[in-house]
């Protein structure tokens, strides 16, 4: 029976898989595609880079991880049931390692060391892991980068640069005997400190105080500090190797003394098996379905009047890019919600394409075209287009109000708020809610501890504050709730089918828990209109130009103003499209202050006319333009009579409108032409805009198709790379690498003898960049300079220049 023979690098072991298991490596790692590798070793050689390895250790789970930093404290290499030691213990500890969490740990190691040797971290057979050297670097315990388990170096780290005669110190204090050279005195030391009988009998012997200085050290920090005079405690545990210098102030507990304190565990809390999601509340799945769909049904509507607040050309964007606190302020008025909660509207309606810059000279946000599409649109596609936008958006709207790397605050729709880690944060959080029963409500800290063990922080930010991924998580419960996608903090039907399913599904299941919009209202002698629900988009819009909103809630209040009856008659309508108008729509008659009030408005209005000169005012009636000059408050409008009926001013048209209707008049502006101008809403739109695309965190996941392309071009190129071909009968032999050298007659013969026998062979190739590679090809045709073959290193048939290629040479048999 044939034996294999273990691989000796990680290239070898890469060699030795099969093309499933390398497409697994790729898919895990998508960094090593860019650009494909163009062979087995450039494989291996990317997969062990620094920033390749250090990319592919955070998106380990915990218990991997854990089960990485044990090797990384194992001899190398080392054999499994080590590895399984380091993080059960050896059954002798003080009664931490339960019996149950070492059968977990037993049951989940499997799967552990196969997603490191997935995802190329480890190599090698059970009897012989290999933590990739880089890996190892960085897991490995330092002074300046201490390890996760807490252990220190070594005792022949420790010892490195030590003098024979201090070790032979330690060996007689600590009762071993002496040795002749310092590689044995390590050798007897380590010995000691990795018997268990023999370490116990020492420990024994120590003093009180001594264990107690043993206590702290022994789950790390394992440094500690001396005087040039130390403590007897202290003395006693130097002395003996238990406490080994670092420098003249700092000495360290070596790693095999700390191991045997703790029972053979690199890590106090191994944890092989995730937390478990808590609930806090069990709800009725309509109920959480109806509250999501009414929270869906308000998120829509809320879009809606921020794009009609910013209709006529919203605020202005800062020199910096975004929006200034003063107008998100005024934002977060007109939608009668608190700045952080105004602030994610608009970044939603902004991700979505909703709203942008118009690119003008003086550049103000305004809606985008798409908006009056999205607008058209049932409510319930129109929050299912909003919950898709905010599902893959990398702009955060949770750092709005905080500060960047160099102290600058951060603004609504300005730059440096993408976090690539927040579609991916999303869609977990989401996916950990659907694994729940229907209508049950997580505990948030749960939520946090599972996405914690999934993606665990290493260093110094896991001892911080909260980290970027935690804020993520509960920015996305929170907005959950705002945008409808859980109710009462359970996830809803239509978010499982939106996430499951796709867009249609979701849109069929939201809309028959929406309300159906309404077409009357019902008037009030107190100049108000109750809308008993949501109206019908034409009737929203002309109510909302006649009238302002006064309050919201299950019910919407309009209130009627001198003011807002001008407003619609300044938009083109007249006394009589208003009357009709409300008495078409409403449910109760039209109350006779309410006629009185559009009767008088209408009767005023246009009775003043203003145009520009730079401006002045028109009006049949001498006395109301005495009146207006005798009026203290118009001398800001610097205003003169030029003619019995005609006022001119050297304010601005716009300015001169306003400051008439302050004082109570309701004049109207002109064109050259003498007519009245008709001011409508939504005129200003921006050029068409695409939503902004989302920052990617890292390369894309490869799909099928280029898995598979890779994997055959990395075969291929290997096949090439290391096929054995036959050296030149004459002459030196060829060294490793080099390209094969024949005149171009002996090339022409060889490939035509090639083509005929079917045979493959080996080519040096030179492009038309200049560029040198080989190749191994199976020559087809030759003909009129160029042959035709089919190219294992590329997996096609090419054509290749005569002229291009260097050489040729048989393959060896």
């Amino acid at each position: 029976m044939g034996t294999t023979t273990p691989p000796r690098t990680l290239a070898e072991a890469l060699r030795a898989r099969d093309d499933e298991s390398l497409a697994g490596l790729l898919r895990a790692r998508p960094d090593l595609l860019s650009p494909v590798p163009g062979d087995i070793t450039q494989l291996a050689t990317r997969a062990g880079t620094r920033a390749s390895v250090v990319r592919a250790l955070e998106r380990l789970d915990r218990f991997a991880l854990q089960a990485a930093e044990a090797l990384a404290v194992a001899p190398d290499p080392a054999p499994y049931g080590t590895l399984l030691g380091l993080l059960t213990g050896d059954g002798q500890d003080d009664g931490e390692q339960r019996d149950d969490m070492g059968a977990a740990i037993v049951a989940a190691l499997p799967g552990a060391v196969g997603t490191l040797r997935e995802q190329a971290l480890v190599w090698g057979e059970d009897d012989r892991l290999r933590l990739v050297r880089t890996a190892r670097e960085l897991l490995s315990p330092s002074p300046q980068h201490p390890s996760p388990t807490g252990l220190g170096p070594t005792v022949a780290e420790a010892t490195a640069g030590m003098s024979p005669g201090r070790l032979q110190e330690i060996l007689a204090a600590a009762g071993l005997p002496a040795t002749h050279d310092p590689v044995s005195a390590v050798a007897a030391l380590t010995g000691l400190f990795t018997d268990r009988a023999r370490m116990g009998e020492l420990l024994d012997t120590a003093p009180t105080e001594a264990l107690a200085v043993l206590d702290r050290l022994v789950w790390g920090p394992p440094y500690g500090e001396v005087t040039p005079n130390p403590a007897p405690p202290v003395k006693w545990l130097r002395d003996r190797g238990l406490l080994l210098p670092v420098s003249t102030r700092t000495v360290v507990l070596p790693r095999e003394a700390a191991l045997h304190l703790r029972a053979g565990r690199a890590h106090r809390t191994p944890e092989p098996r995730p937390p478990a999601v808590a609930a806090v509340a069990e709800r009725d799945p309509q109920a959480v379905d109806s509250a999501a769909a009414g929270q869906a049904f308000l998120a829509v509507s809320t879009v809606e009047e921020l794009l009609k607040h910013w209709d006529g050309g919203g605020p202005a964007v800062l020199r910096a890019g975004g929006l200034s606190v003063r107008e998100l302020r005024k934002t977060a008025a007109a939608l009668d919600v608190p700045e952080p909660v105004a602030a994610f509207w608009v970044e939603l309606a902004y991700a979505a394409g909703l709203l942008a810059s118009d690119g003008e000279a003086d550049e103000r946000y305004a809606p985008t075209p798409a908006s009056d599409e999205w607008l058209d649109l049932p409510a319930q596609e129109r929050w299912v287009s909003l919950a898709t936008a905010w599902l893959t958006a990398t702009r955060t709207s949770g750092l709005v109000g905080g500060q960047d790397a160099k102290g600058r605050a951060l603004s609504a729709l300005g730059p440096d708020l993408d976090r690539s880690a927040a579609p991916e944060v999303r869609r977990r959080v989401l996916a950990l809610l659907d694994a729940l029963p229907a209508g049950t409500a997580p505990d948030p800290e749960s939520v946090l501890a599972r996405l914690r063990w999934e993606r665990p922080l290493r260093g110094a930010a896991a001892e911080g504050a909260m980290d970027l991924r935690s804020r993520i998580a509960l920015w996305t419960l929170n907005e959950s709730e705002l945008l409808g996608v859980t109710g009462r903090g359970a996830l809803a039907a239509q978010t499982r089918a939106l996430l499951a399913e796709g867009p249609a599904k979701a849109a069929a299941l939201l809309a028959p828990l929406l309300p159906e919009p309404l077409d009357h209202v019902l008037l009030q002698a107190d100049l108000t209109a109750v809308a008993p629900g949501p109206l019908e988009r034409p009737l929203a819009d002309l109510l909302g130009t006649l009238a302002d909103v006064e309050s919201k809630g299950g019910a919407t209040v309009y209130r009627f103003t001198p003011g807002s009856v001008r407003r619609a008659l300044d938009a083109g309508r007249t006394a009589a499209d208003l009357h009709a108008f409300l008495a078409t729509h409403s449910r109760t008659p039209v109350p006779q202050p309410l006629s009185y009030l559009i009767d008088d408005v209408a009767r005023r209005h246009g009775h003043l006319r203003i145009g520009a000169a730079s401006s002045y005012v028109r009006c049949d009636d001498e006395a109301v333009l005495g009146e207006i000059l005798a009026d203290k408050r118009s001398a800001a409008l610097r205003l003169r009579r030029i003619a019995p009926t005609v006022l001119a001013a050297s304010a601005d048209p716009a300015s001169l409108l306003d400051g008439l209707r302050e004082m109570g008049y309701a004049p109207a502006a002109e064109s050259a032409d003498g007519d009245v101008l008709i001011t409508r809403t939504g005129a200003h739109r921006t050029p068409p805009r695409s939503a902004p695309a989302p920052v990617p965190e890292g390369p894309p996941v490869p799909d099928t198709t280029l898995l598979g392309a890779a994997v055959r071009a990395i075969r291929a190129g290997d096949d090439a790379a290391t096929v054995v071909k036959a050296q030149p009968e004459n002459g030196p032999a060829r060294p490793p690498g080099a390209l094969p050298r024949t005149t171009a007659a002996e090339t022409l013969v060889t490939v035509q003898a090639a083509a005929m026998t079917g045979s493959a062979v080996w080519i040096g190739y030179v492009n038309a960049e200049g560029t040198a590679s080989q190749r191994v090809i199976a020559p087809v045709r030759v003909e009129g300079g160029y042959v035709t073959a089919y190219d294992h290193t590329a997996d096609e048939i090419r054509t290749y220049p005569l002229h291009r290629i260097t050489g040729v040479a048989e393959l060896a048999e």
